[in-house]
């Protein structure tokens, strides 16, 4: 499970959260056998995905957070709960591709830049809240610091990390959030980017056996942060055989039909867990009656 560790300044000027991911993106290699820069591109979104979701506060809200750049990996998707708890999915689990000219794994290039990020937050209301902005450079991070200055006007500092190795374990991962509030004064603000410049890379610092605590007070230092709270996300998928029903209901009655007269058994794979569902023709035909008449 991860570790997710949230602080404040002591005037409430500035907020910052910090998450140790590593067993969470160990899952995400595991489950989807992703190659090493699919694993850095997908843990990325997902890390983000678990530090936007915990800041929901509705039991049962969630957030989206789906990535189109045109790259090779294709589209990207991470889905997580307000407890942080989230899963992916990708549509190219495996890329090869050179270093990029830091010597390290090219998330920009597998992911691709040319394209959007968009972010839905689903709060238990009628619609759903849906922010759409152009990817900055497919890295990921930069891409979500962008969404919170675009969309929610929210001056945000973001860094995600993920470090892979020779053998496509995961070494470390994790990634931070920083905010300030309307009311941050210049002071506060100069004081965080000079934390943050002086800092090393998240996963580093991870890697180097930093808690999410101590990262947490080298963000907030010299603002005397206090702790807010503590969590344990997981990556963890909520598929079911009922919810996988009304994937198939929702397809139609004359595309049901079809597929219980070729007589054949029907299976139905998640894409976040790879979970199995089996229907066999006369289960298919049971769900006919539930389901839309096309015109």
């Amino acid at each position: 499970m991860g570790k997710l560790y949230r602080a404040i300044s002591a005037d409430g000027s500035a907020f910052a959260e910090v998450l140790d991911a590593r067993d969470i993106v160990s899952e995400i290699e595991r489950i989807h056998k992703t190659s090493a820069v699919v694993t850095a591109g997908l843990g990325r979104l997902g890390i983000a995905a678990s530090l936007m979701g915990y800041m929901l506060k509705g039991d049962g809200d969630t957030v989206t957070l789906r990535v189109d750049g045109g790259g090779p990996a294709g589209q990207l998707v991470a889905v997580a709960d307000n407890w942080g708890n989230v899963k992916c999915c990708v549509d190219h689990p495996v890329v090869e591709i050179p270093l990029n000219s830091k010597g390290k794994l090219d998330v920009g290039g597998a992911v691709g830049s040319d394209g959007t990020l968009s972010v839905v937050k689903d709060l238990g209301l009628k619609e759903p809240y849906v922010g759409v902005i152009p990817l900055v450079s497919g890295e990921i991070a930069e891409d979500i610091a962008s969404y919170y200055a675009t969309s929610e006007q929210i001056p945000t500092v973001c860094s995600l990390g993920v470090l892979v190795n020779p053998d496509l374990t995961v070494r470390a991962a994790g990634g931070f959030l920083v905010q300030l509030l309307p009311f941050a004064d210049e002071k506060c603000i100069d004081t965080i980017e000079k934390n943050v410049a002086a800092m090393k890379p998240v996963s580093a610092l991870l890697d180097e056996g930093k808690t999410p605590q101590e990262i947490a007070d080298m963000l907030l230092a010299g603002l005397e942060p206090n702790e807010l709270d503590t969590a344990e996300p997981v990556y963890g998928c909520d598929c079911s055989r009922e919810r996988t029903e009304r994937i198939l209901i929702s397809i139609g009655r004359n595309e049901l039909q079809s597929i219980a007269a070729e007589g054949k058994d029907t299976t139905v794979c998640c894409h976040f867990c790879g979970k199995e569902y089996v229907f066999t023709p006369d289960e298919i035909r049971a769900l006919i009656p539930e389901s839309k008449v096309e015109e």
